[in-house]
């Protein structure tokens, strides 16, 4: 499992070739199993290929990454079953690794995009969600169409864990 931690990158330019519907499956089943309070799985999704997926691109200065993936994930959080909004949204993030940590291990390339949340109520006004359904990411995935870009700089545990006294 550490490998495929450790692998797993943002990948930003991908092959036009599609991702089969079964495979697309088989990350929204990893992403399920993410953990939960009270196991209330807030999450939703919908999967957007095509024309659907490309008008996502104008919301976002990462356009060009949802125009280049061929699949784009819009996960969402479902306010009416969340019971305490921080440990939901922390859900959420779990519901996401499992996808970005899944396509890594089948050899997808996965880019979690955020910055689209600063138009968070025009993307749910243009894909037409209910209220109950709040915007917390897009992720696209793909075959990656770049080169190894190598280890990512990480900071040593040392540097981030938190000294008392």
């Amino acid at each position: 499992m550490l490998d495929i931690v450790r692998k797993r990158r943002s990948v930003r330019r991908y092959q036009s070739r599609m991702v089969s519907p079964d495979l697309i499956a088989q990350l929204l089943d990893a992403a399920r199993w993410a953990p939960s309070g009270l196991n209330n799985q807030p999450w939703r999704f919908l999967v957007l290929h095509g024309e659907d997926k490309d008008a996502l691109a104008r919301f976002t200065r990462s356009g060009s990454v949802i125009l280049s993936a061929p699949t784009a994930i819009v996960v969402c959080l479902d306010n009416e079953v969340s019971y305490h909004r921080d440990k939901d949204l922390m859900s959420v993030g779990a519901f996401i690794q499992n996808i970005l940590l899944d396509a890594a291990d089948e050899g997808l390339g996965t880019c979690w995009l955020g910055e689209i949340l600063n138009r968070r109520k025009e993307v749910e006004e243009h894909l037409g969600l209910e209220t109950r359904y709040e915007l917390m990411a897009v992720v696209t995935v793909g075959y990656p169409d770049e080169r190894d870009p190598g280890d990512p700089e990480r900071k040593a545990s040392e540097e981030i864990e938190i000294k008392r006294g």
